[in-house]
């Protein structure tokens, strides 16, 4: 335990529309990032900073979460599921859990890959007696996020949710990981949605209490569109894989996983590659991610492509830009660029799609 704070809130109950196809059978927070489930990055990170119980607030396919994670034992945590009848906002989903909670908790969205240190933020909170810390990260384009401008030692001075580019004033972002005193929900009314970016963090400023940021430690990305997801698993191959030598296969650049077969391969990093896939001789995969059980045949290209599990690629296919969900089956001679297919979406080939969605 870290300072007295061992409880946090886990909000995963989005929808993920703008992940469709990919979220018509699972929830966002369940979409994998090197064949495992996104929000166990965060519930991890949480363990290892010494949070004990974790409150999951659940909408949205929320037994297929239960489901996953179980009692989060495995995780080194209790882990408690709330669920939402209806959606309350972020905040106003928290203030459901408020009888359960410490004085000071944190709150950490689950739809968003964290792998980082939690405990920075957690002490600078405790040492600086804030009403509200926030974790900030630094991103290019700050227009689809809530931007914070900063005063003197870190304390928040304006906050403005998705701005329009001629309003972005910084490119810090709000990253979604909030140290709260429990006092804070004094501000938030029950029974209505009440939202942390909308509407309690420019009240609590305008009633002058404190709140700071926390520059942000370690790897953080928004996976709200599929490009992002694919974005992600890249990164975390990069951050997890290593250079090495594989008997059979030429590689270069890191390698992640294990467990699979690939004589006359060829692995350009970073590449994931999950338990049990199967590569062909001659097939040559580039910056992409293969989940488990995955049969990829001979004379292939997979270029900058995220596959999940138990598909099927026939021989002389090119897959670049795309992503494919669970159980599909590309045939003989396809080419897929920028193409999105959901679960269990079979081309026969030989055929060339580009800018397809198919579900």
């Amino acid at each position: 335990m870290i300072h007295g704070v061992n409880q946090a809130v886990v909000l995963a109950g989005g929808e993920g529309t703008r992940l469709r196809p990919l979220t018509n059978h699972r929830p966002k927070p369940l979409l994998p990032v090197l064949g495992r489930p996104c929000v166990e990055y965060t519930l991890r990170a949480l363990a290892g900073a010494g949070i004990e119980k974790v409150y999951l607030a659940c909408g949205y396919k929320s037994l297929d979460v239960v489901k996953a994670l179980g009692d989060g034992k495995g995780l080194g945590l209790d882990l408690v599921y709330a669920f939402e009848e209806e959606p309350m906002g972020t905040a106003g989903a928290v203030k459901l859990l408020e009888d359960k909670l410490d004085e000071t908790f944190v709150v950490a969205m689950g739809d968003t890959l964290m792998d980082i240190d939690f405990e920075v933020v957690i002490r600078e909170h405790m040492e600086k007696k804030a009403m509200v810390t926030i974790a900030l990260t630094e991103v290019d384009n700050p227009t689809e996020f809530g931007i914070v401008g900063l005063g003197e030692n870190h304390r928040i001075e304006r906050f403005k949710e998705k701005p329009k580019p001629e309003e972005v004033f910084s490119n810090l972002i709000n990253a979604g990981v909030y140290v709260i005193q429990k006092e804070a929900f004094r501000f938030v009314p029950s029974d209505t949605k009440f939202d942390f970016s909308k509407n309690l963090f420019p009240l609590l400023m305008d009633t002058g209490k404190p709140l700071y940021g926390s520059p942000l430690r370690g790897l953080w990305k928004d996976i709200g569109r599929p490009k992002d997801l694919l974005e992600a698993n890249m990164k975390m191959a990069e951050r997890k894989g290593v250079e090495r030598y594989i008997l059979g296969i030429k590689t270069e650049g890191r390698i992640y996983g294990g467990g699979f077969s690939g004589p006359g391969a060829v692995l350009n990093g970073p590449v994931y590659l999950g338990d049990g896939v199967k590569l062909g001789e001659g097939t040559v995969v580039t910056r992409s991610a293969i989940g488990q059980d995955t049969v990829i045949g001979p004379a292939n290209k997979i270029t900058d492509s995220l596959i999940l599990n138990s598909c099927l690629i026939e021989r002389g296919a090119g897959i670049e830009d795309s992503i494919l969900g669970d159980g599909c089956r590309v045939g003989a001679g396809v080419m897929l660029r920028n193409c999105i297919l959901g679960d269990n979406v079979t081309i026969e080939g030989p055929a060339s799609l580009e800018d397809k969605t198919m579900e």
